[in-house]
């Protein structure tokens, strides 16, 4: 039982919790709750503060952030660095480039915000006097490097490709794959060579075809160091191999590939058959064509893409026989497989399917082979804004938006009108960017939707609408107001309880949360992040107790990238009716990092993905909120179209 002073003071840390959190949820940044918070004797608190600071985004924030910097607490200074990250201000480089001696987030923080004060500091800190100081801050210097683009320091970097030091040597082969500047192309084929598997891993992902001739290097000597690679024992060079063997473009090199149909590892096997699809060529083809029949989803699935690439007539056949099978899978493939052999009629046939999720993957195959001087899909969109399914209405709306019209106006405000009943919002959102392209015509444009949108819509509930319309239509934002604050539902006793449940456990030393996925393939146990991401771990503990996503599909997998799942719908597009604000975190991707997927800022709800490798360009960019702990096999032979049999705490 808490003494009355410790209850006291454990209220006064929850209702200030509480008030940061709801900050941070609607997105408005109050000076006086900061500046109180910041001045909080507990670091917890502090670094709350901090955090939700940087996620508000206001710029108000910049000088409570640099001085959090000093903080005495250490956790408290590098998330200040990172807050500061997420704002961007050039006039905190050089309170951060001083933090950066001790602090590795500050010099991401410094290489996010850029510019030619930002180049150099980083370079400073890279070969300058302070770099010898502290190797982790080298380190990150090197990683984080790429995020300058032009300015990024190409030659030092190269000076890493042979350090003794293996993690420096990754960070430089990082940010030299991630730069794909001519001027660091032998330098990545260097590193093919690589005793560290990472090494090899990030370099091939650099490497391609264009790349070599930019920098003049002979194709045949990349292809064939490339090549070697596709045995390496480590997967995930495999498969990266792979890849950049397809960008060579050359079907005498598909022999290479061939071997790799029958890996033990499907991932592997399946990027072997993309890989074949590009190369193209008559042993190719034969050997697609068998991988046909294959029993696993993921791959039989690539063997009809691929095999549409590198035959259209072979692919075209292969498609038909899907878009006549029972399975709507089958028959979203056969619209991809259209796609990838450029066949429109295909594709036109498929969007009277009974399955509005076949109609969607059609007409948004059909969207991206369109060419823009071709406005003859746009009266079959007109038609398809009527479809009861919300993705097929947002498809048909990014299809009308490249040929705007002025007499389009009145169907896509009824579009978007419809699309208030939807369980997602793209139907809506597409609508408006639609109804944008319209007005950005000229006067006559603006004029026909101040008058048949704006005045006749009321102000949008959806946050997300809501700033789409304001940011692209200047008579939404004059007769709708400000963007913020964000209404939530959310009481102040709502965040109470969150923080009740939540951080105050873990500020007290509790075990944090744990869940467990039961796959296809085995279990997953993934350890929740709750003080990093509050309000998605609760969202995805709330749905995971209510069996949500029991039964559903990994409905997409990239290999040596992600593994995702919770979309109800299984093709992307689902989820669970409502919306989260990005909980942006300085975790990680690593191996098992559990994100929030999104399709565009604060756009998360149910979907999640978990990383096969270490992604540094995902860092603070999507919610981390979890981590793998049990599962490292299992994770990496998850497949594409494999159930989730339960997620439970």
């Amino acid at each position: 039982m808490l003494r009355p002073g410790a209850a006291q003071q454990a209220e006064r840390v929850t209702d200030e919790l509480a008030r940061l959190l709801a900050a941070a949820d609607t997105r408005v940044y109050d000076a006086t709750l900061f500046a109180e918070a910041l001045r909080d004797p507990d670091p917890f608190v502090r670094r709350q503060a901090v955090l939700a600071a940087g996620r508000i985004g206001d710029s108000a924030a910049v000088g409570p952030l640099v001085a959090a910097l000093a903080d005495s607490a250490s956790t408290v200074r590098a998330t200040a660095a990172f807050a500061l990250g997420l704002l961007k201000p050039e006039r905190a480089v050089a309170a951060l480039a001083l933090a950066a001696r001790a602090e590795p987030e500050a010099v991401t923080a410094i290489a996010k915000i850029g510019g030619d004060q930002g180049a150099a500091a980083l370079r400073d800190l890279l070969v300058g006097p302070r770099a010898s100081t502290v190797s982790t801050v080298q380190r990150a210097a090197l990683l984080e490097a790429w995020r300058l683009g032009a300015r990024a320091p190409v030659a030092e970097l190269k000076g890493f490709v042979h350090d003794p030091d293996s993690s420096r040597r990754l960070a430089a082969t990082y940010s030299l794959a991630r730069l794909r500047s001519a001027r660091g192309a032998g330098a990545l084929v260097e590193a093919l060579a690589d005793a560290d598997a990472g090494v090899r891993t990030v370099a091939l992902r650099g490497l391609s075809r264009a790349l070599t001739d930019s920098a003049r290097l002979d194709p045949r000597d990349v292809a064939a160091r490339v090549g070697a690679l596709v045995t390496d024992r480590d997967a995930h060079v495999c498969v990266n191999a792979l890849r950049a063997l397809a960008s060579f473009r050359d079907s005498g090199l598909a022999a290479i590939a061939l071997p790799l149909l029958t890996d033990r590892d499907v991932n592997v096997a399946v990027q072997a058959e993309t890989t074949l699809g590009v190369l193209g060529g008559s042993g190719a083809t034969a050997a697609l064509t068998e991988r046909l029949t294959s029993a696993v989803f993921a791959l039989r699935r690539q063997a009809a893409i691929a095999l549409a690439q590198a035959d259209s007539a072979a692919g075209v056949a292969a498609a038909a026989g899907l878009a006549r099978e029972t399975d709507w899978r089958w028959r979203s493939v056969a619209a991809e497989a259209y796609g990838a052999a450029k066949d429109r009629a295909g594709l036109e046939a498929e969007l009277v399917d009974p399955d509005g999720r076949v109609v969607a993957r059609a007409l948004q195959t059909l969207e991206r082979m369109v060419p823009d001087s071709d406005a003859r899909a746009c009266a079959r969109a007109r038609e398809l804004l009527q479809h009861p399914d919300a993705a097929v209405r947002s498809v048909a709306a990014d299809l009308l938006a490249r040929h705007p019209a002025v007499t389009d106006v009145d169907r896509l405000t009824q579009a978007y009108l419809r699309a208030a009943r939807d369980s997602f919002n793209d139907a809506r959102l597409s609508a408006v960017t639609a109804l944008a392209a319209i007005a950005a015509t000229g006067p006559e444009g603006r004029a026909a939707i101040a008058t048949g949108f704006v005045a006749r819509v009321p102000r949008a509930d959806d946050y997300l609408v809501r700033r789409l319309a304001v940011l692209k239509l200047p008579d939404a934002a004059a007769a709708w107001g400000a963007v913020a604050p964000i209404a939530t539902s959310r009481t102040l006793d709502d965040y109470r309880a969150i923080v009740r449940r939540y951080l105050l456990p873990a500020r007290n030393g509790g075990a944090a949360p744990r869940v467990t996925i039961e796959t296809d393939r085995g279990r997953l146990i993934v350890e929740l992040l709750p003080v990093e991401a509050p309000l998605t771990v609760d969202a995805f503990l709330t749905l995971a107790d209510r069996r949500y996503f029991d039964g559903s599909t990994w409905h997409r997998v990239v290999p040596n990238f992600v593994v995702q799942d919770g979309d109800p719908r299984s093709d992307g597009w689902g989820g669970p009716g409502f919306l989260l604000r990005d909980e942006i975190n300085p975790v990680r991707y690593a191996w098992g990092t559990v994100g929030m997927a999104l399709s565009g800022p604060d756009t998360g709800g149910s979907q999640y993905f978990i990383t096969h490798s270490p992604q540094p360009h995902l860092d603070g960019t999507y919610t981390v909120f979890g981590q793998v702990v049990v599962g490292r096999n299992v994770l990496d032979m998850i497949s594409q179209g494999e159930h989730i049999r339960s997620v439970h705490r």
